[in-house]
């Protein structure tokens, strides 16, 4: 039987940043969609149109803490609801209407710092809040970025109050692909979700040769599973606060060979397949042309929420 694989979108911000002639700031994800929403939707487009299956909402941004850091900013449900409008203006252009409408629920504080991260009351509170107001007008929610166990359990403990099952997306290191962000072990990190029982884990935001190292892990797991890397050279030089256009590119993951390595991922039996930041709308085809190419089935967002 052939295997059934959910193609995921993109880096949305990486790839708003690069079509926008406006600097990037620390807010900007959330001005971008005030100040040139066509610009949101018109992403959303493109990777629909390059196969996407769903559209990954604008909302790694919206946090309390994150929103803190800025002034005279919409409230949290303002963002909320404009990301997810924003997305579906996109998936009409693109006459894609079977692509699933996914918020997205980062780390509430910094991207890869677990030493940033709330107290585990609080975190569970505020990921509920983020649940709560979206769970009605979604398909779902993927957790992404997510660089410890701690925060992991947060997020899967507010999904479960929240009567939801969610994907899960843990960072790894980029020197070893064994080990969270926070240097807990990826093994440890499974058994220690198991009482939580998430849709699939998949590894994000991290390099793709680890991604290679870590899905060998995911795949004893018995957890649907796969990867969406980043194409960043790495992530050291990015603060908490600070803005992503400060970290460097790659210029040898161009999509066919971005393809190459989602290719080993599926030998790997990995059913979840995307790209991060620095992952644009002509990797997602060649992404979609290698599932066509080696005759699998082209899975939605209800195929996974069905098993």
């Amino acid at each position: 039987m052939a295997q059934n694989v959910l193609l995921l979108d993109g880096g949305l911000g990486q790839e708003l940043i690069r079509r926008s002639a406006d600097p990037a700031h620390h807010h900007w994800s959330l001005q971008v969609m005030l100040e040139a929403p066509d610009l949101v939707s018109e992403v959303h487009r493109d990777f629909c149109l390059a196969g996407a299956q769903i559209a990954c909402l604008n909302t790694y941004a919206v946090t309390r803490a994150r929103l803190a850091r800025g002034e005279g900013l919409a409230p949290l449900a303002t963002h909320l609801d404009r990301a997810r409008e924003l997305a579906q203006k996109g998936i009409e252009a693109a006459n894609a209407p079977d692509t699933a409408l996914i918020s997205s629920l980062p780390p509430l504080v910094a991207s890869y710092r677990a030493d940033t991260q709330l107290p585990f009351e609080q975190m569970v509170d505020e990921y509920c809040e983020l649940i709560e107001l979206q769970v009605a007008a979604v398909d779902g929610f993927i957790a992404e970025t997510i660089p410890s166990i701690a925060e992991a359990k947060g997020v899967l403990t507010a999904a479960a109050q929240a009567n939801t099952r969610i994907v899960l997306g843990l960072t790894v290191s980029d020197d070893n692909g064994l080990l969270l962000r926070s240097g807990e072990s990826l093994s440890d990190t499974l058994e220690a979700i198991a009482p939580w029982d998430p849709l699939a884990v998949v590894i994000n935001c991290s390099k793709p040769e680890a991604v290679s190292q870590a899905l060998p892990v995911l795949a004893e797991s018995g957890w649907p599973f796969g990867a969406y890397a980043n194409g960043f050279t790495a992530i050291d030089a990015l603060e908490p606060g600070g803005v992503v256009d400060v970290l460097e590119a790659r210029n040898d993951l161009n999509p066919d060979q971005y393809a190459l390595f989602v290719a080993q991922w599926l030998e790997l039996g990995a059913t979840i397949i995307g790209g991060c930041c620095e992952v644009g709308p002509a990797h997602i085809a060649a992404m979609h042309r290698l599932i066509s190419d080696r005759g699998l089935n082209s899975a939605g967002w209800k195929a996974l929420t069905s098993e």
